[in-house]
């Protein structure tokens, strides 16, 4: 399998990204996660350490990679603002860090995004464009691109956006072994690639022995079939609860700092997120969106056998959901 040879990120520059992000972003906790019910799903010798980035500034781990990119805009590009494409967690990230640095952010969404997050993209001032799907809302971007003279922000592409989300493995392993403990795997959901990437590069550059694992739905699964293909590859559609991870393809540099740092990728059926929703709230106290338990839910399912007795950080990677459509989703 050939890749394009491209250059990490470095933990020297991941730790100087980070200083520049400052408290712009938060240092998100971690927690060892012990608890009967996750005992009796997971294994009771395995050991689950969350990195609880729901609680990022935005309900996500976005402003990490967004603000990475809009740091280095010169006064010209930044006056005339961003745009970008989201379902929902880069969006709201862009409506922020628009807001925290003076410029102003034009997003476009597909219509059946949630309207809790639509809602909160307009309360941090982000101007809203409604379209039919991801793949009429990145044609209707560059559009905005052309016109506006607007910078945009990819969602997960990119070495500064890999810089910036490289940051959450580089704390959730500063943080583990730093309270004296271990790990020997990490599990981070994809939907495109950019956080696995940056949390792969980082944790593989400082503990090269830890696996680490990406899980993807089965009906967002752009990632997989370009690890099977050996190049980036397209899904025609999305069909996952988890439309934060709705990706519609994978591109070319997030695609091969997935490829050079993870050890494998596994699917997860909705069903199966659901279940990690459950455990979450249940063993964690935690309400997040689909895509916050897919980590968990490849621990439970498809890792449980390979990583039972083992130490896994698990990153929980946010929680922007509205409480009616969480207690659906929890629902039998």
């Amino acid at each position: 399998m050939q890749t394009p040879d491209v250059q990490a990120p470095t933990i020297q520059a991941i730790r100087a990204n980070r200083a520049r992000l400052g408290d712009l972003v938060i240092t998100t906790p971690i927690r060892l996660l012990v608890d009967d019910a996750l005992a009796a799903t997971v294994g009771a010798s395995t050991r689950v350490w969350l990195k609880e980035e729901l609680f990022q500034r935005t309900g996500s781990f976005k402003p990490r990679g967004a603000l990475s990119v809009m740091l280095d805009l010169d006064a010209s590009a930044l006056a005339r603002g961003v745009t970008g494409v989201s379902a929902g967690n880069h969006a709201i990230s862009l409506g922020y860090s628009a807001r925290k640095l003076g410029t102003t952010a034009k997003v476009v969404m597909p219509r059946n995004a949630n309207p809790f997050r639509i809602q909160m993209c307009r309360e941090l001032g982000a101007t809203v464009e409604l379209v039919g799907n991801v793949h009429a809302a990145f044609e209707r971007v560059k559009h905005i691109e052309a016109s506006e003279g607007r910078t945009f922000v990819h969602p997960y592409e990119g070495p500064k956006t890999a810089l910036g989300t490289a940051s959450v493995g580089m704390e959730l392993i500063d943080q583990v072994y730093a309270a004296g403990a271990s790990l020997d795997a990490v599990i981070v959901a994809a939907g495109g690639g950019g956080l696995s990437a940056g949390v792969a590069c980082a944790v593989k550059q400082m503990r090269p022995e830890i696996a680490v694992y990406v899980v993807e739905p089965e009906g967002a699964d752009s990632l997989s079939r370009s690890f099977k293909a050996g190049s980036p590859q397209a899904i025609d559609a999305v069909h996952t609860i988890a439309d934060s991870l709705g990706a519609p393809r994978c591109e070319p540099y997030s695609f091969a700092l997935n490829h050079r740092f993870v050890d494998a990728v596994v699917l997860v059926n909705d069903d199966q997120i659901r279940e990690g929703m459950r455990l979450l709230f249940r063993a964690a106290k935690l309400a997040v969106e689909p895509a916050g338990a897919a980590a968990l839910a490849a621990l439970m399912f498809p890792l449980r056998a390979r990583l039972e007795g083992k130490s896994v950080g698990i990153v929980v990677c946010g929680a922007n959901i509205d409480p009616a459509t969480f207690a659906q989703q929890l629902l039998p």
